[in-house]
Parts: structure tokens; sequence; C-alpha cells
């Protein structure tokens, strides 16, 4: 009796000693230490800071240390999103308002197995919205189905419109870098920095880690890509419909046209009413978001990064140019019909003649050219027409430029093109919308209220299953998966990712060309 008491007794601390070591219980990060929930076979982990509060005198600075808390952090809610205006009214996007705050950066975690020896790839998720609207926690983004395929899925949150993207005179002069603006994206490199050095206690290896995005998360991909101070934080880059390649704002300077950063900020100061940074600093939360959204002079303000001489000492573009990006493996693409969720059925031509107006007016010179590229001979050819060149012209241009860059430093590129059009109301208008992809590479039709059935199921599979192959090996291809090529110059390959997945070569050439000479880059 007292042998077996003691065989149980030794099992107990063997035991004991290996869920330390597998760090089932709680996990030590910067600050302090972290507890999640265990739901289907996965550990999640919400609401993780990964820098101190931008409040006070940090808003429009950049991320300052994580403030360390006491004793265990219970990560079972998601955090703040970062203060931002809903949706209009019958948006695809609307959804109901989670609590917000100025007190938003931080991530959230879906592992498999908590061991530092098990080295997963991590896949870290940046948030579209146009740089105003989003979070982390969006339920499309629930990671779940990643991490079941051997991922480590991290989502995050970054500061918004006029908190993340403001410069002024007043901010460039107090900093030491003399610079102002792109606060949002020093959010994201700090949430990588943090990335490497904690997601092993998750069971993450930080030394493979793929960034990817949709939208302005793709855009955000990109802008990654082009900036010094993101070096060695992430090894791959997966961007969906968006990317940064045109002309960026100088900080201080009007160039060719484009405003500069700092007098886009004095403007909005203006129509707050304060005189100096220490008056707007005072000005509540809610009274900046409420002159962001409906002050005729605060709805001017555009998020969007800017030159500002640390961040970036040149555009994104240029950095491509002259070899001095962040050179690694990409997988980009774009949507068919990307514009249907920006152009309502409303603003659709009605007759051919209103289509022509519109486009000799829009195109001018270029018009009979374009015609023969998006032909209209009746009614029934105006909506594919309009859409397919808007999404083209906006989307489709960038993604495959992306590609070629990418080729023409050292790193391969996957070039994608997504047809599928899910099953949401009034489908036949939508088509495969902008963001439409974004429930496939998650593998979450599941958790969706529309009626996915089993295409829209194995396409998912799929989509997921090329995503997670490419953040573990730089490839997506794995076994029992349709071939896709890698991209180049000459056969310029692509995947349509569709009702049934195929390889094909040059996609849209001859309206890529066309748009490529008119491109302002």
């Amino acid at each position: 009796m007292r042998k077996s008491f003691a065989v149980i007794f030794v099992f107990f601390l063997v035991s004991a000693a290996s869920i330390a070591q597998d760090g089932l219980g709680p996990i030590q990060v910067d600050g302090g230490k972290v507890s999640g929930e265990y739901v289907e076979d996965v550990h999640v982990f919400k609401g993780i800071p990964y820098a101190a509060p931008p409040i006070g005198a940090f808003r429009w600075q950049p991320p300052q240390p994580v403030q360390s808390w006491d004793g265990i952090m219970n990560a079972n809610t998601f955090g703040n999103e970062c203060p931002q205006p809903g949706y209009p009214e019958g948006s695809l996007y609307a959804r109901p308002k989670l609590p917000q705050g100025e007190d938003c950066l931080n991530l959230n975690i879906w592992t498999e197995i908590l061991s530092t020896t098990a080295k997963r790839p991590v896949m870290v998720w940046i948030h579209g919205g146009g740089f105003t609207r989003g979070s982390g926690a969006t339920p499309t983004y629930n990671g779940t189905q990643l991490a079941k395929k051997g991922v480590v899925l991290v989502t995050i949150n970054y500061r918004l419109g006029v908190y993340g993207f403001f410069a002024h005179p007043e901010l460039s002069a107090e900093s030491e870098q003399k610079s102002s603006g792109n606060y949002g994206l020093h959010d994201m490199i700090a949430a990588l920095k943090w990335v490497k050095k904690n997601i092993s206690q998750f069971g993450g290896n930080p030394n493979n880690v793929t960034i990817f995005g949709e939208s302005a998360g793709s855009l955000a991909v990109s802008n990654l890509i082009g900036t010094p101070l993101a070096r060695d934080l992430f090894h791959k880059a997966i961007g969906q419909s968006g990317a940064a390649l045109s002309p960026m704002p100088e900080l201080s300077e009007e160039v060719n046209g484009i405003k500069s950063a700092e007098q886009v900020g004095l403007d909005f100061m203006a129509a707050t009413g304060a005189t100096n940074l220490d008056e707007l600093r005072a000005l509540s939360s809610e009274k900046l978001l409420d002159i962001f959204i409906n002050d005729e002079k605060g709805k001017e303000f555009r998020s969007r990064a800017n030159i500002d001489g640390w961040m970036y000492k040149e555009s994104v573009m240029q950095a491509y140019n002259r070899g001095r990006h962040n050179d690694v493996p990409a997988l980009v693409g774009f949507n068919q019909d990307e514009m249907t969720a920006f152009v309502p059925e409303s603003r659709i031509p009605k007759t051919v003649e209103d289509y022509v107006t519109y486009m000799v007016n829009l195109h001018r010179g270029d018009y009979k050219e374009f015609s023969q590229l998006y032909p209209v001979n009746e009614v029934a050819d105006i909506k594919d027409a309009f859409i397919r060149s808007r999404t083209e012209a906006g989307f489709g241009l960038s993604m495959d430029t992306w590609a070629r860059k990418t080729v023409e430093g050292n790193s391969p590129a996957f070039l994608y093109y997504f047809t599928r059009t899910p099953p949401i109301p009034n489908n036949e208008y939508y088509g495969a919308f902008h963001a439409a992809e974004i429930t496939y590479a998650f593998n979450n039709t599941r958790l969706r209220p529309q009626n996915y059935n089993e295409v829209d199921e194995k396409l998912a599979d799929t989509i997921s299953d090329y995503w997670v192959n490419f953040a573990r090996l730089g490839d997506p291809n794995g076994p029992g998966l349709p071939h896709w090529p890698v991209y180049d110059s000459v056969k310029e390959a692509y995947m349509e990712l569709g009702d049934n997945p195929v390889w094909k070569t040059e996609l849209r050439k001859e309206q890529m060309d066309f748009w490529e000479r008119r491109a302002d880059w």
C-alpha cells in the first residue's frame, strides 16, 4: 500500500514538473504572468498588453514599454478596441460596438501547444478598416482553426485615425528623431518586438514569423516591408487586397500636390479649437473622435504613413526600387469584385449612354483603349465593366506589382485571384467582394451565420492550408493541394481561388498593362 502511494506521489511530482515545463500554468511575459482559457482544444489568451497605455503625455508618442502588473492577469476577455467610428448603417462591415478606449495596445493569441520547445510558425494578423476602424477581436479573425493547423496565431490592435497618424510641428519638435505621425506603425513594430521576445512561451518560433493582413492591414504589411525599423522582426508576408506603393506625403513639405503630414495635423488642430499641443492632449478621447467623425475639417484628416526621416526616409516603392526593402517571401492577391463593397448598386450607371459619359469624363484621351479592355455593348455589361475596372485599377495593379517587386529582389512570390461568391444577402451584386476571402483564410465558414456550403468549406480548408504552409516554409504548396506555381515575370503565374482552385498565367494582363502605364509610381 505504501509502495503504491509512493509510486502515485512520484508520478504526481513528475507530472507537475512536466506541466510547469510545458507552460500549462500561468505564462510569464513582459509585465507579468497571464492565464488564458482552453477552448476547442486550443489555448486562447486575450487582451495581453504589449505596450503602455498611450494616454496623457504618451498620446502621440511612440509606444512605451509595457507596465508591470501584480499577480496573474486573467486573459480571458478581449481588451479595448482603439477609438474609432462605427461603420455606416447598411455597410457590409457593420458590427456590434465593442468596448473602446485609448488604452488599447493589446494582442490575442491562439495556440495548440504551450511549450518552449514546440517552435511552431507564428502568424501575426494586422486588421483592416482604412486605418480608422477595426480590431484584433473581430470574430472573423478567431484563430482556433489556424492554430489547429499548426501555427501560433496572433491578432493585434494598433492606434487608428488621428490617434495613430497625427503629425504636427510641435510633435516633431519634441521628438528626438524630429518626426511625428506613424504611431500606428510604431505600435505594430512594438507588437512584433513583443512577439519576438515572448512568443516561444506559447509554442511559437520567434525566428519564423509571418505578418499578414487585409485592406489597410495589407497596406500595413507592405508598409512594414518598406521600413528599416521592422527589419528582422518578420520573415514572410501575406498581403490581401492592399499595397502601399503610391507616393507618400512628406512630413513637413508639400510635394507634387500632396499636402504635408504636418499641415494635415495643423488643419485638424484648428478644427478642435486647440491652440497648442498641451490643449490638444487635454481634450477627451470622445471629443477628438467626435471632431474626427463630424467636423467638416476634421473629416478631411487622412490616416496614412508619412516620410518622416525615421520610420521612412523614402517611400515603400522607392525602397523596393533601390533594394532597401525587407526582402522576404510574399503571398499576395486580390478579389474579383473588390469595389462592390464601396460602390452602392444605386451608383452604377443605368444606361449605356450614362456609362459612356461617366467613363469618357474619367479617362478622356484614354477612353478608346479603356473601352476595348472593358467593353459595354448593352446594359447587362455595365456592372461588370464598372466594378472590374475600378477593382483592377485600385487593387489588382498594386498586388500584381507587389508580386513583381518581390521577385525582382531575392525572394519568391505567390499571386492569387479570389473569385468565389460567398452566400451573403444580395450576393448577385456583391460577388467576390472586398474582404470576402478573410473567412476562408481563417477557415471560419462554420462560424458565420450565412449558409456556407460544402464548396465553401472545402475552399476554406484549401486556402487556410495554403496560408499555413506558406507561414511554415515560405511555399503554399503541400500534400493534397492543387499546385501553386511561383510567380515570375515571364509566365506571371497565379492561383485562381474559386469554386475549383486552379493555376493560370497572365492575370488580366492587358488590363494590368493599361493601368500600369497610368500609375503614379
